[in-house]
């Protein structure tokens, strides 16, 4: 359950207390175990995708289409892991809560196809009459 904005508001004066007093205490609170594994997860899948390039060439070379299609599957699979752990990685200084967008910046509102046309269609129409 998300929390309210007062709420927000007061965890962020919390923590602004809590740095202003003791930043290494609140430093160590923060914690980069989650950075730290999702970091060692996107090198994990950049190694995986270079042995998938490997197969992919050995299987060319020794004329073994099923080595160079196992290949082809593990580099696609590792660049969806990595590309999947990046965006997920928090940035330093941030404190990843779920269901709440990082401090200083608000949730983007995610607008359909249709009001995008319709939108840009009323825009078009504006400028025609101002012309």
């Amino acid at each position: 359950m998300p929390l309210s904005e007062h709420e927000q508001r007061m965890l962020e004066q919390m923590e602004r207390a809590l740095y202003a007093e003791d930043p290494k205490f609140a430093t160590a609170l923060e914690g980069s175990g989650l950075r730290t594994y999702t970091r060692r997860r996107v090198y994990q899948a950049v190694a995986g995708f270079l042995v998938g390039i490997a197969l992919l060439m050995a299987g060319m070379v020794a004329q073994m289409i099923w080595v160079s299609v196992v290949g082809f599957l593990v580099m696609l699979g590792c660049a969806v892991l990595a590309v999947t752990g990046w965006r997920k990685a928090p940035k330093p200084g941030e404190q990843p809560v779920p269901g709440m967008a990082p401090a200083g910046r608000q949730p983007r509102q995610r607008r359909s196809v249709m009001n995008r046309i319709e939108q840009r269609w009323q825009r078009r129409r504006d400028e025609q009459q101002g012309s």
